[in-house]
């Protein structure tokens, strides 16, 4: 808990004050322990804002009302808090009842559990199957995205090309999300493929770590904060998350 403490209040120092998670990280270890902080000293809790996410089961995903109801409870518990600032519907779920979400959400919303909604890894097409349901709006899309994994401005630079780059996978989703008022929240951002690796100082990106370097030396802050600056830069006003549990790392990003 030393740790986890510690990470904590290296955040709120750096300004950091929105904290993510998810039942299925470490089987709901990682919010248990983030609870014994809270519970430790609960007046953290007014000085921070507390996302979780629900929906990923071992083998399958699972958006039924009785699922997201138990899911949330589950996390509260975990958590040692009264309520979850943001819920996330994680991934998509293919047999999902958007009436069956929706009854879930206001019953959440009702009973002071969850004051904001959103989604993770949508395309437009399942966010507006959703919408459609839900009287909430959904705030949030949390997607990848980073100097490594660039799918949702690639296409958007090579339209009317048919070049790889030019394809679209996504169906528009970052000016869907702009339109509509959705905040991308970028995961893995300093990974390259899908969780195969950091790139920061891999040998595998040369050209890029260089640039890194040049940029870090010339602004007098890491390469970290660099790749993260790439992010933030972008109109689109993302709120990325950083991952990491070191706090020294944190304050590079900060």
């Amino acid at each position: 808990i030393g740790q986890a403490d510690a990470l904590v209040r290296t955040a709120l120092d750096c300004g950091v004050t929105y904290f993510d998670h998810a039942d299925i990280y470490g089987g709901g270890g990682s919010e248990e322990l983030f609870g014994r902080v809270l519970e430790k000293d609960p007046a953290l809790r007014g000085k921070m804002r507390v996302q979780s996410k629900c929906g990923i089961c071992p083998g399958y995903f699972d958006f039924s009302k009785e699922h997201i109801l138990d899911a949330v409870d589950n996390s509260l518990r975990r958590l040692h808090t009264d309520y979850l600032d943001a819920l996330l519907l994680h991934r998509p779920d293919t047999l999902m009842e958007p009436e069956e979400v929706a009854e879930a959400f206001d019953r959440l919303e009702a009973q002071g559990k969850v004051l904001h909604f959103g989604v993770s890894n949508q395309n437009p097409g399942q966010m507006e199957l959703l919408r459609r349901a839900v009287r909430q709006p959904l705030l949030f899309n949390q997607l990848q995205f980073g100097p490594m994994h660039t799918g949702m401005i690639d296409s958007g630079l090579n339209v009317n090309m048919t070049n790889p780059p030019s394809v679209d996978h996504d169906g528009g989703l970052l000016e869907y999300c702009r339109l509509n008022g959705v905040t991308i929240q970028p995961w893995s951002p300093y990974q390259y493929g899908f969780f195969e690796g950091v790139f920061i100082g891999s040998e595998k990106y040369p050209k890029l770590n260089a640039k890194l370097d040049e940029l870090a030396e010339k602004y007098n802050v890491t390469n970290t904060a660099i790749a993260l600056a790439w992010i933030l830069r972008h109109p689109a006003k993302m709120q990325a998350v950083t991952g990491t549990i070191n706090p020294k790392r944190l304050r590079d990003c900060a």
